[in-house]
């Protein structure tokens, strides 16, 4: 099998095995410029669009900028900007299988390589919506000039891309536009506005620019659910490229469950006419309580789960599922420690209701979501995802919850750098070397030089810069993390599960 997916190659493959783009939809005009080509976009954002084109509702396509200097746009080329999404799961007691070739995207265009052609895009009246995902430490204010080629924060290429489309459209209405960020941090439209503000002070742009800006531009809050794990592994890639009667570099594999909550008003959903397409599309004046559902009961025992999963060999949330004493930790981290002390005012029993959801998601059988991949800029994930629900525990409480501490010490373990090898920090376990990718890799390597000692946790813990808070201020949290920490490097992570307090020593 030497045949690759590309718009040429869509007339010789089996609709039977696989939903095809109809042939108008590579005629539809570009109305949407998304930062970012990775799997989350692709499987949410891009599927939902994709699927109002098939319905004829949006008919619109997306120009993608890949702004990370890894990589290229060379595979998106090679494919047309196609993909095949398979979605597998259980959806209300049904087997779900559904695989179909994704034509949303028109071309995929490098920041490095194509800036002055996404500059271009700005001058076009239909392109009226920008959505991003440049993980939680892209939306961060580097004070950069906006006038580089390109710039280099995701802020400042937003912001030179607004100016240009400011200086080409000027003031009338077919110049507004909606900003959909997806970053899983909280505000993330009103913090992203926050900055391109600041950033267009720094850079001196005109007063009307400011105006323009507050009147053109809407800045919508989103949330984002849907697990895409990304890539299959080699032999599930090639089990799925040989039922499928091609080859697909960019195919991923996605949950049944969906949701994109956009917090916006009437006349955003009008510009958003996509949402039409799909009722897990919800625009709302307040998303507050889908984001802390979400963020703290997925996402936050993602995060407080990662590292200690991964030093206990366990490869993947499924596996985890599976390992009964492990199935434990996460239950019970998920529904006895984070789920009552959640920041927000829910309904009772919508916490706990929900969770038991995300258990039976992460128990998906189709799903090879690597532990590995969640550690991503694991401290920022800890900071946003699992820190205010480990205060708000103990307001309400005045006690440490132990798996939320297991998980905060098996965090400083998974951060220990063994070596480091062009600017990348590696850490060690039984299964060899990883990759420590986080934005603080730095700081742990030199902390940890020193070896385990009672400074160590101190330290970090009182990094407030780091937490937003003096975590030792929290009576007990110290002593135990400290406790925890131990054991892991003593006894390591698997027996040190058998160690928490109300469990079998």
């Amino acid at each position: 099998m030497n045949m690759i997916l590309s718009r040429a190659a869509l007339q010789q493959l089996n609709p039977e095995r696989v939903v095809l783009p109809p042939q108008h939809a590579f005629s539809l005009p570009e109305k949407v410029l998304q930062f970012g080509t990775g799997v989350l976009l692709r499987g949410l954002p891009d599927y939902f669009i994709d699927k109002a084109n098939k319905a004829g509702i949006f008919n619109g396509r997306i120009v993608v900028v890949k702004s990370t200097a890894a990589g290229d746009a060379a595979a998106f080329s090679a494919q047309d900007g196609l993909y095949t999404l398979c979605i597998k799961g259980v959806e209300a007691g049904r087997q779900v299988e559904e695989t179909g070739i994704c034509s949303a995207i028109s071309r995929v265009l490098s920041a490095k390589d194509h800036w002055n052609e996404v500059l271009r895009c700005a001058a076009n009246p239909a392109l009226n919506i920008v959505i991003s995902n440049t993980t939680e430490v892209g939306i961060q204010l580097v004070k950069e000039s906006v006038f580089q080629n390109p710039p280099l924060s995701f802020p400042a290429k937003l912001l030179c891309f607004l100016y240009e489309r400011f200086k080409n459209l000027g003031d009338g209405e077919e110049a507004r536009m909606v900003v959909l960020p997806t970053e899983l941090i909280t505000d993330n439209a009103k913090k992203l506005q926050a900055i391109l503000l600041e950033l267009a002070h720094f850079n001196n742009l005109e007063d009307a620019f400011f105006s323009w800006l507050a009147k053109r531009i809407f800045f919508c809050n989103t949330l984002v659910d849907c697990i895409v794990p990304g890539t299959p592994d080699r032999a599930l890639h090639a089990e799925l490229e040989n039922t499928l009667g091609y080859k697909d570099g960019l195919l991923i594999i996605s949950e049944v469950y969906r949701l994109w909550a956009i917090e916006g008003s009437d006349a955003v959903k009008k510009m958003l006419s996509f949402a039409a397409a799909d009722n897990r599309i919800i625009i709302t004046p307040d998303i507050t309580k889908y984001k802390e559902l979400k963020l703290r009961l997925l996402n936050g025992t993602h995060t407080t789960s990662c590292g200690l999963a991964f030093l206990s060999g366990i490869s993947t949330v499924k596996e985890a599922m599976a390992h009964e004493r492990f199935s434990a930790f996460i239950s019970g981290l998920m529904l006895k420690e984070i789920a009552p002390a959640i920041p927000y005012t829910l309904p009772k029993g919508e916490a706990t209701a929900f969770g038991m959801q995300v258990l039976d998601r992460f128990r998906n059988p189709h799903l090879q979501h690597a532990w590995l991949s969640i550690t991503v800029q694991y401290t920022s994930k800890m900071a946003m995802r699992v820190v205010p629900v480990l205060v708000r525990y103990f307001e309400l409480y005045k006690t440490i919850p132990q798996n939320m501490a297991l998980g905060f010490a098996a965090y400083l373990l998974f951060m220990k750098s063994v070596k480091k090898e062009e600017g990348k920090y590696w850490g060690q376990s039984n299964s060899g070397f990883y990759p420590i990718n986080d934005d603080a890799a730095a700081y742990y390597f030199d902390l940890w030089q020193e070896g385990f000692n009672a400074n160590l946790v101190r330290t970090v813990l009182q990094n407030e810069k780091q937490w937003g808070i003096d975590l030792t201020m929290i009576t007990g949290f110290e002593e135990t993390v400290n406790k925890c920490l131990q054991h892991l490097i003593e006894h390591g992570a698997l027996q040190t599960l058998l160690l928490l307090p109300g469990e079998k020593q």
